[in-house]
């Protein structure tokens, strides 16, 4: 392997993002959805999207609801899926009264930090 005895100048490993907030770790409300892998979302898809933006309460939109909506969708994706290492679906969310915004979301299986297999949700720019 080229490189192999050269000096690691610097390394970001999934770990350092999941401490930084860069990534935010899921994996037990990912667990209730059928996800058996570590499961992290994306800080601009959590905080851009999936929290729902002030004033939006009595729209009858909750952290909680869209969570569960982006997951079941994730999970559909999944099973559609089988074989790949990311999936591409698109999610509706409301982001002021009335207004609707469709986004494309992207549910990536890749190495963690030891090899192990691990999964991260996040927008297609985050890659």
């Amino acid at each position: 392997m080229p490189f192999s005895d050269s000096p690691i100048i610097f390394s970001y490993t999934r770990a350092d993002a999941l401490v930084d907030g860069v990534l935010i770790d899921l994996s037990p409300v990912a667990q209730t959805y059928g996800f058996k892998l570590p499961f992290a979302i994306s800080d601009a898809l959590y905080h851009g999207y999936v929290m729902p933006p002030e004033g939006l309460s009595g729209e009858g939109q909750s952290l909680e609801g869209r969570l569960h909506d982006l997951l079941t969708l994730a999970m559909v994706a999944a099973r559609k899926s089988l074989g790949e290492d990311r999936v591409y679906f698109d999610i509706a969310f409301l982001m002021r009264p009335g207004k609707l915004e469709k986004v494309r979301v992207v549910l990536h299986v890749g190495p963690g930090d030891s090899g192990e297999a691990v999964l991260t949700l996040c927008l297609p720019e985050d890659l």
